[in-house]
């Protein structure tokens, strides 16, 4: 990385590198070099300027009623910088922290790049929150500002603090009324230089397995960092990028802001209370969306659909999150003649490893890594790399796109970058040719009769039955062999939580997987999940054994295999 002062430019010259190289995955990976500006403000330097006279569409929001709104480039520069100039008048100053916690609307987006603009530090917050959560992002975030949606505004009544309170979509006692942001002058000048390494972004994670932790990303890391993203997606300028995310989790500035807007394509969003898979297709397909991303659950939904009903499907369709798996992917390859690919990355990093553009994909593989990041991974007991262990990356050649850290946690930050490595705590296989296949959470891998049990590996082949719509495996206490692989499942409408149900997913599971990784219970009901979606595995685990420590037998609900002898062979 070579430092310079001139931020627009290095940024441009590494963006068009990767949008000259989008399908050359060799020369983008050997010769790209991260930007590395010492003095960086993205939405000053780089969105103001790739906005200027600019009548191209930056965001596209589609509502259930069927009403829409489209900005340009140059609108959402002038309203941010009103809002940024207003907020400015508020008290808002450089390094102060704002909570942010609006759904997918024009003021999310303006309210983003007004932030950046001031210098402060946004906290992006989901709106589904409770009190006891917003106390916690207050608190331990040291917020002095909130801009919250009007009918959220009565769960910070017990949030104490003396913060300023902003109001989106009408008046609200005791509150600004955001809407004034737009009578205030569009011209704005910052008071003074950003540095490229000032704190921009403060996220709490999902929690899947603790406490959420909280990550801070700078003016680098997340906005620039993100050009990994967007080699990943295969985003081009005038793509029209739709990603199914919710605001307030690192997923959505992935490839809701940073990812598209580094591309100059527009962000387009449908937003809906319920999901319905046909009406979300349709829109798709009237307003030319061209890339498209989606978590896993998503994907599963939309093969329930008929995928077939698209004139133009998408040319990109890529999947984050957790792993995905094959059975939805040979779907939509049968529907819409495209793979899905998948991208790995964590809150604390953008787009580590992925299957970019135009390459060979291999069944089960999530690629190989990203041009800037260099991927070792590490055998979990001796410390060596290894062609099995956990993915981590080289600080030697640290990544642009990596966290500063964990903010107020130095013990938990010097943990995770220890021994020149960053450690994401997953577990992954790298075959000859580089592709890494995940394996799972060092937190959910297990052992039964001494063997090494992925729970995806168990999961992917359990979702390919058609009954299940959803599964989780987690160890099972068992007396002879300490633990067995159990499922929890979902069941695909028309499917009831009968034992003829159990006895063909055993059978399934019997036929494609290998005597030692088979399921060997089983038991229907909901998953629990975190407010972003993803499911807690630990909470799984920990009621296993609760269940097991309370029960003489087996616990109520649960299915065996050996209560379904295999048919013997003719």
């Amino acid at each position: 990385m070579v430092q310079t002062t001139d931020g627009t430019e290095v940024f441009r010259a590494a963006r068009d590198f990767l949008l000259a190289h989008r399908e050359d995955y060799a020369t983008a990976y050997e010769k790209f070099e991260w930007p590395a500006p010492s003095r960086f403000n993205w939405a000053l330097d780089w969105f103001d300027v790739i906005a200027r006279d600019n009548d191209d569409p930056a965001l596209w929001i589609v509502e259930e009623d069927g009403s829409e709104r489209r900005l340009s480039f140059a609108d959402m520069s002038r309203r941010s910088s009103q809002v940024a100039g207003w907020l400015r008048a508020q008290g808002v100053r450089r390094g102060d922290r704002l909570v942010l916690m609006l759904g997918n609307q024009v003021e999310l987006w303006e309210t983003i790049l007004a932030t950046m603009k001031l210098g402060a530090v946004l906290i992006p917050t989901a709106p589904l929150l409770g009190p006891a959560d917003l106390r916690d992002r207050v608190e331990r975030g040291g917020a002095r500002h909130v801009v919250a949606g009007a009918a959220d505004a009565a769960k910070f009544d017990g949030v104490p603090g003396a913060y300023t309170r902003v109001a989106v979509g009408g008046p609200v006692p005791g509150w600004l009324d955001y809407a004034a942001a737009y009578d205030h002058d569009p011209a704005f000048e910052p008071d003074g230089p950003t540095a490229a390494d000032d704190p921009l972004l403060l996220y709490f994670t999902s929690g899947t397995t603790a406490r959420p932790k909280l990550v801070e990303h700078t003016h680098a890391s997340y906005p620039v960092g993100h050009l990994s993203t967007m080699y990943w997606i295969g985003l081009r300028p005038g793509d029209v990028h739709l990603n199914i995310s919710s605001p307030g989790w690192a997923k959505h500035a992935w490839s809701n802001v940073f990812a598209p807007w580094n591309a100059q394509a527009c962000v387009f969003v449908f937003n809906y209370t319920r999901f319905d898979a046909a009406r979300l297709l349709r829109e798709i397909d009237r307003c030319g969306v061209t890339a498209f991303c989606a978590p896993p659950t998503v994907w599963r939904m939309l093969i329930q659909s008929d995928l077939s009903c698209l004139r133009t499907p998408p040319r990109e369709a890529v999947s984050a999150g957790e792993p995905l798996n094959p059975e939805v992917i040979d779907q939509v390859r049968a529907a819409w003649g495209l793979t899905i690919r998948d991208g790995y990355g964590q809150t604390e990093t953008t787009v580590q490893v992925a299957n970019t553009p135009g390459q060979q994909l291999k069944p089960g593989a999530m690629g190989r890594p990203a041009p800037g990041y260099r991927v070792v991974l590490v055998d979990p007991i001796t410390g060596e790399p290894a062609e099995e262990g956990e993915i981590c990356l080289d600080l030697a050649r640290r990544p642009l796109g990596l966290t500063a850290g964990y903010h107020g946690d130095d013990g938990r930050t010097a943990e995770a970058m220890s021994g020149g490595y960053y450690h994401t705590g997953d577990i992954g296989a790298r075959d000859a040719e580089g592709y890494i296949t995940f394996i799972g959470r060092t937190d959910d891998v297990f052992k039964a009769s001494d063997y090494r049990i992925s729970p995806f590996e168990l999961e992917s082949v359990l979702i390919e039955h058609e009954a299940v719509a959803e599964a989780a495996v987690v160890p099972s206490p068992d007396p002879v062999r300490l633990a067995v692989p159990k499922a929890y499942v979902v069941l695909a409408a028309g499917w009831d939580p009968t034992a003829a149900t159990a006895a063909a997913i055993f059978a399934h599971c019997r036929a494609h997987l290998a005597p030692f990784k088979r399921v060997r219970r089983l038991e229907f009901g909901e998953l629990p999940k975190t407010i972003s979606g993803k499911i807690r595995r630990v909470e799984l685990r920990d009621g296993e054994r609760d269940k097991h420590a309370a029960a003489d037998d087996r616990p109520a609900g649960e299915y065996r295999d050996t209560d379904f002898p295999a048919e013997p062979s003719r």
